[in-house]
């Protein structure tokens, strides 16, 4: 079983006297997973591949394109164009990625200080942006041209701010504690 896994279960307990529970369900519980990146100005089929291939070892799944909804112009793009790509992460595989994420790659990222909790929406929801893909341990590092960046988002059921960072600090996220501190 997985760390995050095993810390969710626990979750409720950790979280009951802050948040004033009266039952198991009311604590927070991770939705879903989602992985995704632009292709840019990218037209040729064999970059997309590749950014999809990479991106699905990253993840464990196969990423699904997300085509332009409307032609514009002045960016060069017609209505259907591949413009990024998509992974939703649920159960085993979400939780075996986001302790890859906690515990290997974010301490990979060079100058890494700790989350900000203003990446925490009032959702209670985090989106983290990642610059690089060579920080997960699955891309190979002599191909250093095709560099690619990530947003991931973690959808949560907590209902506020507040109770969200309590929750993502009790999984392990490292959140940091003076959101005053500059990166």
């Amino acid at each position: 079983m997985s760390i995050t896994k095993q810390r969710q279960q626990t979750a409720y307990a950790a979280l009951e006297r802050d948040f004033g529970y009266t039952s198991s369900m009311q604590g927070p519980r991770i939705q879903k997973v989602i992985v995704s990146t632009g292709v840019g100005k990218k037209r040729d089929k064999k970059q997309i591949e590749l950014i999809s291939e990479r991106l699905a070892r990253i993840t464990g799944q196969k990423a699904a394109p997300r085509a332009a909804k409307q032609s514009i112009a002045s960016f060069k793009v017609r209505e259907g164009d591949t413009v990024g790509l998509q992974v939703t992460l649920r159960g085993a595989r979400m939780y075996d990625f986001l302790d890859k994420l906690v515990h290997i790659a974010l301490p990979r990222t060079r100058d890494f200080r700790g989350l900000k909790p203003t990446a925490i929406d009032d959702m209670g929801n985090i989106t983290i942006g990642i610059k690089e893909n060579t920080i997960f341990p699955e891309t190979s590092d002599e191909d250093l041209k095709d560099v690619f960046g990530l947003a991931i988002t973690v959808v949560t059921t907590a209902t506020s701010k507040a109770e969200a960072e309590a929750f993502f600090r009790h999984l392990g996220f490292p959140l940091i504690v003076d959101a005053s501190i500059k990166r």
